[in-house]
């Protein structure tokens, strides 16, 4: 990457206080190594008119400290609409990537590996989408941002974890049916359906960290941890969602921690994201499941200051693909939360 970075008084200076945020989460030692390169990202973000929009499952550093936008993909899809940035470096996977370029056509949006997958988009193409709805002819499509542009552009309105509820609820209300096609997670899914009465037909769809956790565990940890509060992400199965306080998507599980301080909790999901809500709630204790998603970790710090230095990797949406994709997110960022 160039001239080798060094934790100089000057840098020590410009991180301090991005340092007291994260200090019970990062080692001095760690620091040392990371705070260089924090500095020269921030630099080159104030130099280049760029933004990184961070989701919640970044690791601390740099989701507190080099993130200018940071949550889950509703808010990050909302924060790549109207940002003026003439870059976006999207913290995340490929698919948010996407949705940042589809919903921003005009912008340089950048994803620091091109590695940085998801189980759920891989899991299903536009073409099993059209085949799906010959199957089902009429039947909407309600498809989770979890997907390529491509799934996308197939569809009728995507949703998020955070609004998935109330997407399938309008959508079934507007065509006027009880049944809808909702793809690819086939957890999220099932949980939505329990909770809204509507008939879904699934895609056999999962993420790989989710899928892994059992309702088993949530017995364990309430055995292991008296009073402690359960928080289920809903991409888990029904099942676990059930053993659980409250299920809600990262945005909503950060806003129950906020709001109810509860003495201790477990956030069933990705094992980063407790780090991040525990720098904002010091006095929760969080007792932390450790599964972690090996797409969100290819994005590191090396990697999107290498992403800025040299403008790669560009996430570029074949037009006509993302005219048709916009549509279906339009409609989602219409509903209301």
């Amino acid at each position: 990457m160039g001239v080798e970075l060094a934790y100089t008084d000057a840098v020590a200076r410009a991180t301090e206080g991005l340092y007291a945020k994260v200090a019970n989460f990062i080692p001095k030692a760690e620091w040392i190594a990371y705070a260089p390169v924090i500095a020269e990202i921030n630099r080159l973000k104030r130099e280049k008119g760029a933004v990184i929009l961070a989701h919640n499952y970044m690791t601390p550093e740099i989701f507190h400290c080099v993130g200018d936008f940071m949550g889950d993909s509703l808010a990050l899809a909302r924060e790549a609409a109207r940002t003026d940035a003439k870059i976006i470096v999207q913290a995340g996977v490929h698919f948010m990537a996407e949705t940042s370029k589809i919903l921003s056509p005009q912008k340089t949006v950048l994803i620091p590996s091109m590695e940085a997958g998801c189980s759920l988009a891989s899991s299903i193409t536009g073409a099993d989408v059209r085949l799906l709805k010959q199957k089902y002819p009429g039947l909407p499509v309600v498809t989770y941002v979890n997907t390529s542009a491509d799934v996308k552009a197939e569809s009728d309105i995507c949703c998020t974890s955070g609004n998935a509820v109330r997407v399938v609820e309008a959508i079934a209300r507007d065509f006027g049916t009880d049944t809808v096609i909702m793809i690819p997670d086939k957890y999220l899914a099932r949980n939505v359906a329990a909770k809204t009465g509507v008939k879904v037909i699934t895609w056999e769809g999962a993420c790989e960290v989710h899928e892994r956790f059992t309702a088993q565990e949530i017995r364990d940890y309430r055995a292991a941890h008296p009073g402690i509060v359960v928080l289920a992400h809903p991409e888990c199965p029904p099942e676990v969602v059930a053993e659980a306080d409250f299920a809600g998507s990262t945005a909503a599980m950060i806003n129950y921690v906020g709001s109810h301080k509860p003495r201790r909790v477990v956030m069933i999901t990705e094992c980063s994201m407790s780090d991040n809500v525990a720098v904002e709630n010091p006095d929760v204790e969080f007792v932390r499941p450790c599964n972690l998603c090996p797409h969100m970790k290819r994005i590191t710090l090396d990697g999107i200051l290498h992403s800025l230095q040299t403008m790669t990797h560009e996430v570029i949406v074949d037009p006509v693909i993302a005219a048709r994709a916009k549509t279906p997110i339009d409609r989602m960022l219409a509903v209301k939360v």
